[in-house]
């Protein structure tokens, strides 16, 4: 303990460390905020005994823990950050299929993330057009949701318009995190909607336990330390694939000696896409609520779609992990590029024991990566359905969805990568790290090798 505070002591210490976490806070202080300023004509109680009724068996309730309770709030952050992160991912697709998106990710430089990042911020505004629509499409079909008073035209043109100044505001929100702050700005700001409610729901689910089932309790707190136990394991699971330096000459002329070149690996994570592949299907996922809320204007949805807003059901969790290990593949082939590995390998005069610089090189490292992969997106694909399979078993709907899925994933890998850049900022100013048994390996960048993941 006394290490504990020692270490707290020294963050405190380091003024550019003591700046960016004070900034952070501030910054999640203010879209906290935003989750309470109501949107105006909107009766929040009428929205929030609509979501009572519903309980957290719908996608709907996934979306609230996403927003912070923002979304039953009718809140200007209603929608949160998930248009950022669903213009993201078309951007992110986009640069597989289409040789302009292709050249500005990879041939451009900071120019081209440039003009990636507007055409991504403009790609949001439109996404929350739609969105809003269906979420408004949603608030007027509530009972007693809307003030009579209102004129609706005024209602629909203000509130889209504040809901994509909201959705807007969050993203640069989240961008100032990442520039000015600590950690990556957008999974903060999702990890904080998710952490507002977990307090609620654990104390709410104990209590109940005691009363009910006190065994079932006990078991329900040891599975879920084991999982989350197995969520920093695969977070932070390396594959080192080892390099040989070649032999240099030390010395000159006849007085020169060979020297051994030295050894080093490069590390592949098991999860190398970190958490985005989750955030990105659950994204997706959103998209036929959306489209759901939209044809129910014109007449009742089919019961697939129905059954694509509820997130126990077969068909949701049959689509979110199929969106999970695919993500996870192409989230991987973006940050993974075997081929700059081999030149880079080449360039320093080194090799993998065994196989060949150049092509054979590039082949094995992509074929490692596959390798790799596959059991680590199997893992996310299963804790991402994980709340669904509890919930059957008797947990709580509102607490099932911490004890494994999306939320448990993104606490876990965000709170890594925040500690991570925390221990790099006391390593550099000689002070012990957060970790004191070792680094918070596997979620920094390439480590050894020197180029990033």
């Amino acid at each position: 303990m006394n290490n504990f505070f020692e270490t707290l002591t020294n963050i405190w210490k380091i003024k550019e460390l003591r700046q960016r976490i004070l900034f952070t806070l501030a910054i999640l202080a203010i879209y906290r905020f935003g989750s309470f300023v109501v949107l105006p004509g909107v009766n929040p109680a009428a929205l929030a005994n609509a979501a009572a009724s519903r309980g957290a068996s719908d996608i709907l309730g996934l979306i609230n823990s996403f927003t912070g309770g923002a979304f039953n709030n009718a809140a200007v952050f209603a929608l949160g950050i998930m248009p950022y992160i669903t213009a993201s991912i078309i951007i992110q697709l986009l640069g597989f299929a289409v040789p302009y998106f292709q050249r500005l990710q990879q041939k451009e430089g900071e120019s081209g993330r440039k003009k990636i990042s507007q055409i991504t911020r403009l790609l949001t505004v439109a996404i929350t057009l739609v969105q809003g629509g269906g979420y408004l499409t949603m608030i007027s079909t509530t009972p007693g949701a809307i003030d009579p008073s209102v004129d609706m035209s005024v209602f629909w043109l203000s509130n889209i318009i504040i809901l994509s100044a909201g959705t807007c505001f969050a993203m640069w929100l989240g961008e100032k995190i990442t520039d000015k702050g600590i950690g990556n700005g957008i999974s903060l700001l999702i990890m904080i909607g998710i952490i507002a409610s977990l307090p609620t729901v654990f104390f709410a689910e104990v209590i109940s336990q005691i009363n009910n089932n006190l065994l079932l309790l006990i078991l329900e707190m040891a599975v879920w330390f084991f999982v989350i136990v197995a969520c920093v394991l695969v977070v932070q699971g390396v594959r080192r694939i080892p390099t040989q330096f070649a032999k240099r000459m030390v010395g000159r002329g006849a007085g020169s000696v060979p020297m051994a070149g030295a050894r080093d690996y490069i590390p592949l994570k098991v999860n190398a896409a970190g958490v985005m592949p989750i955030i990105f299907a659950q994204a997706i996922m959103f998209l036929p609520l959306t489209v759901t809320q939209w044809m129910s204007k014109g007449g009742t949805p089919s019961d697939f779609m129905l059954s694509l807003g509820n997130w126990k059901s077969v068909p949701y969790n049959v689509l979110f992990f199929t969106l999970v290990v695919v993500f996870t593949y192409v989230y991987t082939a973006l940050l993974v590029n075997p081929q700059q590995y081999a030149e880079y390998l080449k360039r320093q005069n080194a090799f993998i024991p065994g196989i060949k610089p150049g092509k054979q090189t590039q082949d094995f490292i992509d074929s490692l990566t596959t390798k790799v992969t596959l059991p680590g997106s199997i893992f996310l694909g299963f804790i991402s359905i994980l709340p669904a399979i509890v919930a059957v078993f008797g947990v709580n709907d509102a607490f099932a969805l911490f004890f494994g899925g999306t939320s448990l994933l993104i606490l876990v890998g965000v709170t890594l990568d925040t500690l991570q850049q925390i221990d790099s900022y006391l390593l550099m100013r000689k002070y012990d790290g957060l970790v004191k048994s070792g680094k918070i390996k596997g979620r920094s960048g390439m480590q050894g090798i020197g180029a990033p993941m």
